[in-house]
């Protein structure tokens, strides 16, 4: 969150505010190991209407950052904390894929980590584009899509959890 404020990134920001959630997320999935079904199943709805939530703030602040005049923000720090993020996201993907478990919590939280895998990349993607373009659309269409991401996998989670 911190390097997405400093650089001036909604990218960054917006994947901040998505891995924020998925850890919240990855706690409330070891809280519910042992549980009932009926209990994964509320905290699995749980984290579909957290990140909905999330979703619509995000976008709020992206409209914001559109219509305002927004420095256009430092690509390297996009790339290079993206880059980081995606790589331990690959790790949680590979971990996560390991699990037999076709429960709805530990199904939300593959959906999480393999939304943030495309997330990282696409912020990647934009930090070479506002470099290239020298514009902030880049980044502010990647929080765009990040937030539409988030929403999508909210519904996907939200349909398991029924």
């Amino acid at each position: 969150m911190l390097y997405g404020l400093f650089s001036g990134s909604m990218g960054l920001i917006a994947d901040s505010l998505d891995m924020l959630a998925d850890s919240i997320v990855y706690a409330l999935a070891l809280f519910a190991v042992g549980g009932s079904l009926a209990f994964k199943n509320n905290i699995a709805k749980f984290a579909g209407y957290f990140q909905i939530l999330l979703a619509v703030i995000g976008f709020v602040e992206v409209i914001r950052r559109f219509i305002g005049v927004e420095a256009t923000p430092d690509f390297k720090t996009m790339i290079i904390v993206s880059s980081l993020a995606l790589i331990a996201n690959v790790i949680c993907l590979y971990l996560l894929q390991k699990s037999t478990s076709k429960e709805a919590h530990m199904q939300a939280s593959m959906i999480f980590t393999s939304n943030d895998v495309i997330i990282n990349s696409g912020v990647i993607i934009a930090g070479i584009m506002v470099y290239l373009l020298k514009s902030s659309y880049p980044d502010l269409i990647i929080g765009g899509v990040v937030f539409v991401i988030v929403a999508r996998g909210a519904y996907r989670i939200l349909k398991l959890a029924k």
